[in-house]
This record gives C-alpha cells, structure tokens and sequence, in this order.
C-alpha cells in the first residue's frame, strides 16, 4: 500500500475495532442471508477489505448498519455477475446446440486418440507404403495419381497398399483385448 493511503494508526486502530468487534456478526448475518459459511466468508471478507480502501468507517454511529450496507452492496454486485455469467453459460449452451454438424469434446479426444494409435501403426511402415496408403485414404488419391507421384507402376502401388494394410490390421489385432 502506498505511504498517502496507508491508514495511520488512529485509523489502524478503528479498523481492528470495527472488524474484532462486528466481524462474527456480519459472518453470521451473511451465512443466513446466503445459506453457504463459505460464500459469507468470501462477502464479510469483500466487505472489510472495502472498507480498509475507503477509509470510510471512522466515527461510526451504527457501525452494523454501516457493515450491512456495504455487505448488501456486495451481493447485490455478486448477483449481477452471477447473472452475467449464468447467461454467458446459457448462450454458449445454445451456440453448442445449434452446432450439430460438430464433434464434441469425447469425440474429438477419442479421434485424437485413434489417429496416434494409427500414425504409432503407420511408423512401422517404409515410406512408399505408408505414403501410398496416406495419399489414397486421406488425399483420396486413384492408383493412377499414386504410381504418377511416386514415379511407380499401378501394380506397386497396389502391393504397397495391400502391405499396408495388412501391416495395420497386424498392428490393432495384436492391440485387441
């Protein structure tokens, strides 16, 4: 804390009265009102760290009625962003449905975990083969354009993709429960 707005130690002083003296009763003016100790804790806490910054609780009458003002004021700020974010929640639950055409998260982690599982299978494999077998099955490449680019005939390129095959269903039998 700055020196200017460090509290001196008259204000030190009130401070540790107001909160030794007031602290238990708006911790359990708060947990009725919230039905949760933990959330009271968090707003009496919120509440004198408050009043420490504003430096306003000195010479107090009703220091009570003082501590349930800033407390209402509090929950009345932490409902507002509970509603905020209830509703950013609820939109973002309504974007989600409107995207059925997209996987979720279990899908996409399960994809994931397939394609390592195959390119842990495809390592196994000399490049002509695995190339082969790539550029047919997610290029959508014919024989035709395989033999062209790899400078192969069709009759290799088909050996090669029959190799890789078997190569694969070797490597997942042997995985299989």
């Amino acid at each position: 804390m700055p020196a200017e707005s460090r509290p001196d130690s008259h204000q030190q002083t009130a401070l540790s009265l107001l909160y030794s003296d007031h602290h238990g009763w708006l911790f359990g003016w708060l947990r009725r009102r919230l039905g949760c100790s933990h959330n009271a804790a968090d707003v009496a806490h919120d509440t004198f760290t408050r009043i420490l910054a504003s430096s306003e609780s000195l010479g107090l009458r009703e220091p009570r009625a003082f501590l349930a003002t800033v407390a209402r004021r509090l929950l009345i700020d932490r409902a507002r962003r509970q509603r905020i974010e209830q509703a950013y929640l609820d939109e973002l639950l309504l974007m989600s449905s409107d995207l059925d055409g997209f996987p979720s998260a279990e899908q996409v982690a399960c994809a994931i975990e397939a394609l390592e599982q195959i390119a842990r299978a495809l390592d196994g494999l000399p490049a002509g083969p695995r190339g082969a077998l790539l550029l047919r099955h997610l290029d959508d490449y014919s024989h035709q354009q395989i033999a062209e680019h790899f400078q192969v005939s069709t009759k290799t390129v088909q050996t090669w993709l029959v190799k890789a095959m078997l190569h694969c269903h070797s490597v997942f039998a042997d995985r299989a429960p």
